[in-house]
């Protein structure tokens, strides 16, 4: 009779994310019922039968009100399920005389128990349901959103992020490679998520997924129809430099017999409600395994990067242009623009993409642009933390800064983020361990000579 009423308390949940036509507001009377069952959810009446039915219900309602009504359900949790202070105090208490006693480890499992909270125990009944997880990764995208304007939350934020990194543990995650093949459902999302360089049409999707190139993701078995991240590859003869040349529609496939260098020119995080879950590295590292054991032949394994603030960057810190433009360089755009031989000429010409179509121009913008691109790669830092996040994902997964590319990307975005620059980082599976241990001690960025030497450049 039990597996029954669960067999169809689960039949009823599978529909309850489905988003509703008209969201509800919240009236009082509504809240307090709310708050009676979080209540009885944190308290854990009843068995499992009735825990499932619970939240179900309290779904079914959270996805059913309108966004003033999630807020105050989401603020009700976060505020009044809480630990008691109280009992929290008396186990510390409790804790302290028992130190050095036989009585310490039981003690500290009282101050445990006392620690966790009631919000804990109403989260995690939710993971039980089948598309709880999904559920509750969808509810933190809210919790997010509202966090801004609401400190308050960011107690139940911290603790549905702390839940969410052990139930998204990298051991639980399946690599998956995506391929032409897979379901339509699956390659559709694979354009929506895309956040690096947009997927034009579905001929752009399938030269992506050719059989010169690769597709990974990392899936949850609580979500197995959603790539939690994904990563683009290439397989090349060379360390790529321009990622218009890379997704070609237009261009050959290439004979991946001769290939030698793995390129991983998009990685992409598809659900905002993970933010702070890092897998991002234990996926390059194994995508780099599964295609080792592909193809023994490669020898390098590389990224086409963006550099997504360097514009932002560079015009916050004037004194970057100063070192990276030279007195050479401004007289040589002077003469090509019939402009003053300024900064402020610079700026002008860099302010629109017409200059891209003047070779002469273009030359005489490379080496100090790339001066300027080496600056905000080894230099640049906010809150004692590399600027760059793209550069702080690699550099602290143990790549190395290998090339600048100027006009590697000449999209619209390619130019507002970063004046076309990209940049390769090259991940040296001997190198790796060094590299990560260097920049956490030292705060020393693995970097090539020529990157190196351009950052120095301007600077003397």
């Amino acid at each position: 009779m039990s597996q029954n009423l669960v067999t169809r308390g689960l039949k009823k949940v599978q529909g309850f994310l489905s988003k509703p036509k008209h969201p509800k507001p919240l009236d009082e009377r509504a809240l307090q019922k709310i708050r009676a069952q979080l209540q009885e959810c944190a308290s854990g009446i009843g068995g499992e039968v009735s825990a499932r039915q619970r939240a179900t219900r309290l779904g079914e309602t959270y996805l059913a009100l309108d966004d003033a009504g999630r807020h105050a359900i989401l603020r009700l949790i976060a505020t009044e399920f809480g630990p008691d202070p109280a009992r929290v105090a008396k186990a510390h208490a409790h804790y302290q005389e028992a130190l050095g006693t036989p009585g310490q480890w039981e003690a500290e499992a009282r101050l445990w128990n006392a620690l966790r909270s009631p919000r804990t125990r109403i989260l995690t009944q939710f993971n039980a349901l089948p598309q709880g997880v999904r559920f509750l990764v969808d509810l933190r995208v809210d919790l997010l959103r509202l966090l801004h304007d609401d400190p308050e939350l960011a107690s139940l934020d911290r603790e549905l992020e702390y839940s969410l990194s052990a139930w998204f543990d990298v051991g639980f995650l399946e690599l998956r490679r995506i391929t032409w093949n897979s379901p339509a459902a699956l390659l559709e999302k694979l354009i929506q998520y895309e956040a690096v360089h947009t997927i034009h049409s579905w001929t752009d999707l399938k030269n992506r997924l050719d059989s010169d190139r690769r597709c990974y993701g990392f899936f949850h078995p609580r979500m197995p129809d959603e790539p939690l991240i994904f990563v683009e590859v290439a397989l090349t003869d060379h360390l790529a430099g321009n990622v218009q040349e890379l997704l070609d529609e237009h261009a050959p496939v290439f004979d991946t017999r001769a290939a030698d260098t793995a390129i991983f020119y998009s990685i992409s995080n598809t659900q905002d409600g993970l933010r702070g879950v890092s897998f991002g590295n234990f996926l390059l590292k194994r995508v780099i395994d599964d295609l080792q054991k592909d193809l023994p032949q490669l020898q390098q394994f590389a990224t086409l990067s963006p550099l997504p603030l360097l514009r932002r960057w560079a015009e916050k810190t004037p004194e970057a242009w100063t070192q990276a433009f030279l007195p050479g360089d401004l007289e040589r755009i002077a003469k090509l623009t019939e402009q003053a031989p300024t900064l402020d000429t610079v700026r002008q010409v860099l302010a629109g993409r017409e200059w891209i179509e003047q070779p002469r121009l273009v030359r005489a913008l490379q080496a100090p642009m790339t001066r300027l691109a080496a600056q905000y790669l080894l230099t640049a830092k906010a809150r004692e933390r590399l600027y760059d996040p793209v550069s702080r994902f690699h550099l602290g997964n143990g790549a190395r800064v290998e090339r600048l590319n100027f006009l590697a990307d000449t999209s619209d975005k390619g130019m507002a983020q970063s004046f076309g620059m990209m940049v390769n980082y090259l991940y040296a599976p001997d190198a790796i361990e060094e590299n990560v241990e260097a920049l956490l001690r030292a705060g020393v960025i693995a970097a090539s000579s020529s990157v190196r030497h351009a950052a120095k450049a301007g600077s003397r």
